[in-house]
């Protein structure tokens, strides 16, 4: 019953765009600062790295062997992909635009934080992403997605050509 009203009602939808847009300015900030300033993850995970040991690891030891033969051999990749991930979540976030789409990813990447050991507002924003994902097109109906999922739906379909326009 409360996932089709998240799903349906027009009430929720209203809910649903306060939630997306605080969610995505969070998001849209934190990227903006890391591109315009310049960000390097390596430090970063380093520390996620050292926090796999001890009495009382932080970390997991398979997150830290990933991050240790995979993401700090690549900080470069990976902090570009921290800074711009934040930057085009929090943007589709605040448009409406492929909402579930940018909201999946943000999620993931929350995980990741969490996974390497850092609380901070990521378990907020997890909790706040799952009801934007559960409402699925109702998160983004009062925004880009009213009229960029339509458009989806019937390319997919084949009835429209990927050259037409929209608004014909």
């Amino acid at each position: 019953m409360f996932i089709k009203w998240l799903r349906e009602n027009q009430i929720a939808a209203g809910l649903l765009t306060i939630i997306r847009l605080y969610v995505g300015y969070s998001w849209l900030t934190a990227g903006f600062h890391k591109v315009a300033d310049g960000f390097d993850a390596s430090g970063f995970l380093q520390g996620a790295v050292a926090k796999a040991s001890g009495e009382n690891p932080a970390v997991q030891g398979w997150w830290a062997s990933f991050l240790e033969g995979v993401a700090v051999p690549n900080a470069g990749l990976f902090s570009f992909l921290v800074a711009w991930g934040e930057l085009l979540v929090g943007l589709g976030l605040i448009l409406g635009c492929l909402t579930t789409a940018a909201a999946f990813f943000g999620m993931m990447m929350n995980f990741a934080f969490l996974f390497s050991g850092t609380v901070s507002t990521n378990a907020q924003m997890v909790l706040l992403t799952i009801f934007i994902l559960v409402a699925g097109y109702n998160a983004g109906k009062i925004g880009l997605d009213r009229f960029v999922i339509p458009f989806i739906r019937k390319l997919t379909k084949g009835k429209m050509n990927p050259r037409d326009s929209i608004v014909s």
